[in-house]
């Protein structure tokens, strides 16, 4: 039988489940998955697949605001995607995506996502699109640009209204750790 995603809130998760949550990260990572990382994909929506080995797949939406053209829009923030090593190109990381986005397209203006290379394909076939603007940050200094993070921002449309127009930036809330 095919594992399903099961969409269940960070407050919902017990202690063995968000350990063995953080095993498939920092496994998938390598190593490069920090506590800041963990950090950003607590508090908000987990889509889960697990399987008779534990959680096989994984990605989390949170609550953050970006703010373009003077206004600021509640975002679905995507963290934390990853699948596990022996069962990768198995669709399921497309199927977290699948029940992310329809999180993004109920309950968020716009959906975002900092990117890694090598998930960057994924995203860009499901429809993500990359931002081809400025990027900044109101960190507690005032409005940052965040040039490092410019091309590996993706949005996902969802109910932003209008289309969001790379002359103007976007500027992310601040939090610790990797900004985007």
């Amino acid at each position: 039988m095919t594992p399903r995603p099961r969409t269940v809130h960070t407050a919902d998760l017990d202690a063995a489940e968000l350990r063995s949550v953080r095993a498939l990260l920092d496994a998938a990572f390598d190593g490069g998955f920090s506590d800041e990382d963990w950090d950003h994909g607590l508090g908000g929506l987990h889509v889960l697949v697990q399987d008779d080995r534990g959680p096989a797949a994984h990605g989390s939406v949170v609550m953050r605001r970006m703010r373009h053209r003077g206004r600021w829009l509640r975002t679905g923030y995507v963290e934390a995607v990853a699948v596990r090593a022996d069962v990768r190109r198995t669709g399921l990381g497309g199927q977290v995506m699948e029940v992310v986005e329809g999180i993004i397209d109920r309950a968020y203006d716009l959906g975002a996502l900092s990117a890694s290379a090598q998930g960057a394909a994924l995203y860009a076939s499901r429809g993500w699109q990359r931002w081809g603007g400025r990027v900044h940050g109101l960190s507690p200094d005032g409005i940052v640009r965040l040039a490092e993070e410019e091309g590996g921002i993706h949005l996902w449309p969802a109910r932003a209204g209008r289309p969001l127009d790379p002359e103007h930036e976007l500027v992310l809330d601040w939090r610790d750790g990797d900004v985007a």
